[in-house]
């Protein structure tokens, strides 16, 4: 399934970033905890690139507290990077991104030199409610939806702390398979923009395998690490009571239990990846994605010959080849030595 999703309104934040980040200190960026590697944009990371950076990995509480731990050292261990755990409801921990932002940038503070912080992150990952709580009012507008935030604003924490707050953005194209679904799961991404029930079957697949007991204590089942992803399904969907006519199951409906139940945390506090299961998928990403440019590539260089609007590679002469074959099969040549 190709979750993609790039409204033009996230063209437009791109572009205000890429104006902002000219004179801002520090960039915090805010991560899912249950998702910490999957909701990290490489375009952001791209677009902030240089600038010290504080990864907030929020709605911890939601999140399994020993994979955050095996996070926060991953990030923690990169060069002008901190990293916090947090829970955006929580005012005194988030207080203490304040004081993060200063040790990151220590020769900003003060009238003469505001620190100006930039916070940006996927939608509806808390950027809005985080924002409320540093500022102590509804400074910015929140919802359970993503894409709530849409213009860029400014707020002003302290008289020499600005923070700019930017709509939450995705990135055009996500080359891991894993993270668009772990984003449609966590609801990051419009509903409109994926399929529930393939998104269903995609974390159950993970939550057997790494979860069982979760998933058995939920819905009151047995052997739940055996069970197929879509037996599962079928299970929970007879135990919820998602039924149609006949006594066939709701698989829809089945669906929407199973992503409601991982976003509001009745299974239990889940994290859907660890640092070294994500930089494996990363890596399977590149390497098919590197494939299917070559593909592409190697198809619109055959439409330009055809069209006659590129000449036609040169191919090597019989007897050419001939003698670049023997000389392969003698070995390389011994270096000459000069007397």
């Amino acid at each position: 399934m190709a979750i993609q999703w790039f409204p033009g309104h996230m063209h437009l934040t791109r572009k205000a970033i890429q104006e902002r980040i000219k004179e801002i200190d520090v960039v915090i960026e805010l991560l899912d905890s249950r998702l910490p590697g999957s909701s990290a944009n490489p375009m952001l990371a791209e677009l902030t690139s240089g600038k010290p950076a504080l990864k907030v990995l929020n709605k911890q509480d939601l999140a399994d507290p020993e994979r955050t731990a095996l996070w926060l050292a991953h990030y923690n261990a990169m060069p002008g990077v901190r990293a916090l755990p947090l829970d955006a409801s929580m005012s005194t921990p988030a207080k203490a991104l304040v004081a993060a932002c200063h040790e990151l940038a220590p020769n900003r503070g003060g009238m003469a030199k505001p620190m100006r912080v930039l916070i940006c992150g996927i939608p509806n990952v808390g950027k809005s409610t985080l924002i409320n709580t540093l500022k102590g009012k509804r400074a910015a507008k929140t919802g359970d939806e993503a894409g709530v935030t849409k213009i860029e604003q400014r707020i002003t924490i302290a008289d020499d702390f600005y923070l700019y707050d930017t709509p939450g953005v995705l990135w055009p194209r996500i080359i891991v398979a894993k993270s668009g679904y772990n984003l449609a799961a966590s609801g990051a991404i419009g509903k409109n923009a994926f399929d529930e029930e393939e998104v269903a079957l995609e974390l159950l697949d993970y939550l057997r395998q790494h979860y069982a007991g979760a998933l058995e204590a939920r819905y009151k089942l047995s052997g739940v690490a055996e069970q197929t992803d879509e037996q599962l399904l079928d299970a929970i969907g007879r135990k919820r009571g998602a039924l149609q006519s006949g006594g066939r199951i709701n698989l829809n409906k089945a669906a929407e239990i199973v992503i409601h139940d991982f976003r509001s945390a009745v299974m239990g506090r889940i994290t859907l990846e660890t640092p070294e299961q994500f930089a494996q998928w990363l890596a399977e990403g590149k390497q098919i994605d590197a494939e299917r440019q070559m593909k592409k590539d190697a198809i619109e260089m055959a439409r330009l010959i055809r069209l006659k609007k590129v000449k036609r590679p040169d191919q090597p002469r019989h007897s050419d080849a001939r003698e670049a074959a023997a000389g392969s099969a003698a070995g390389p040549e011994e270096p000459g030595v000069e007397g």
